[in-house]
């Protein structure tokens, strides 16, 4: 693998984009072919489930670049893959299902354990621990947390996490509804959707790259478009990531801007889903617009409402990478996730431990919260 993009960097430009896009279609074939072909019965389709059942571990382990002299990786690769290809073709009835379940499901609960719980009870014995990880010192780390505000701390990035989890949701969330509303009357709505729920498709350092663009302040020459708009109407160049709090506003506004797409298109399909037998009752009974939407196609999409805004909730509360993109240094902009980081980095073990224990408390409200609403949604059905 590693020889196949050293040899692919050596290549011009405009060369090595139509190979990564051929490699991407052909990664695609394969999924198609092994999820659409493969299962069917047959000897032929058999013959080609063990050869892919054995040649895919080996071309992984092939790929991690295993020295010639561990010959032993392959062989273990090779016997893995044929012992999950009897183990699919053993009976799927009675005990063997469970058999087959156990197995299968084995190496995902494994991987649970070793890169989810243990380093959550990691986590949270650390957060006892001094700022060093060494001395067991109790509550001292959380006491920093909401005592320390000297704009870069916990106590900051705690009441910055809070902004971010009350504005952006609930912002993204109502204008994610009103574009379902208009998008579904308009013509083109195909093209207007695409449009919208474009920035969801591109990460948030691209999405914070592009407003990178937007928020840029330099003298000489200007590249920053605000501070071109100021420039036109006489201002002078403002250095906007420096103002605070404007800009943390300006940096929920980047959250804004890639979530809104994601609420738009779940909540137009929840709106296509309301009988139109309540919409035109409504209508008879003399109700406006206004009125039809805020009295029936509100009240039936509550439960995907509450969805969106969770999920987007959760978004803010994890964000990190546009602080770090954006305003690494700005005054008064860190959020939990990336002081959590930046303790990491000083070595500080316990800070940081301390501030993944809150934001794994913090999330524990909007998952519960999310799951009886679903509950109620479907004993209501």
């Amino acid at each position: 693998m590693q020889q196949f993009f050293t040899w692919l960097s050596t290549l011009p430009h405009l060369v090595q984009v139509p190979i990564v896009l051929g490699a991407f279609a052909l990664l695609v074939v394969l999924i198609v072919f092994a999820v659409e072909i493969l299962p069917r019965p047959g000897r032929m389709y058999t013959v080609i489930r063990l050869i892919v059942a054995i040649g895919v571990p080996v071309a992984v382990m092939a790929g991690l670049g295993l020295e010639r002299g561990a010959a032993w990786g392959f062989g273990l690769a090779a016997i893995l893959g044929g012992g999950l290809f009897l183990i699919d073709q053993h009976q799927n009835k009675g005990r063997g299902r469970v058999i087959q379940v156990f197995l299968f499901c084995s190496p995902g609960f494994a991987l649970l354990l070793i890169g989810l719980v243990y380093p959550t009870i990691r986590t949270i014995v650390s957060a006892f621990l001094d700022k060093y990880g060494k001395t067991f010192v109790g509550w001292k780390n959380f006491v920093w947390v909401f005592s320390e505000n000297s704009g870069t701390g916990g106590l900051t990035a705690v009441i910055n996490t809070a902004v971010w989890v009350i504005v952006a949701p609930v912002v993204a969330t109502g204008i994610g509804l009103l574009y379902a509303v208009w998008v579904d009357k308009a013509r083109g709505e195909k093209i207007l959707k695409s449009l919208i729920f474009m920035p969801v498709a591109i990460s948030f350092v691209s999405a914070s790259i592009i407003f990178k663009f937007l928020y840029d302040y330099r003298q000489n020459p200007q590249i920053g478009l605000l501070n071109q708009i100021a420039i036109w109407f006489g201002h002078q160049p403002v250095n906007w990531l420096n103002s605070h709090p404007l800009n943390i506003a300006l940096l929920i506004i980047i959250l804004i801007w890639s979530q809104t797409g994601f609420a738009m298109v779940i909540l137009s399909a929840a709106i296509k889903g309301v009988p139109e037998e309540l919409i035109e009752a409504a209508a008879l009974d003399g109700a406006d617009g206004f009125r039809r939407f805020a009295n029936v196609i509100v009240p039936s999409i509550r439960p995907t409402i509450i969805v969106v805004w969770v999920t987007i909730s959760i978004t803010s509360l994890k964000v990190y990478d546009i602080i770090a993109i954006m305003a690494t240094g700005a005054p008064g902009t860190t959020v939990l996730g990336y002081e959590m980081v930046n303790q990491f980095k000083l070595a500080q073990s316990g800070h940081s431990a301390a501030l993944a224990v809150i934001l794994f408390i913090l999330v524990i409200p909007f998952i519960v919260y999310n799951t009886r609403n679903l509950r109620a949604e479907r004993s209501g059905r």
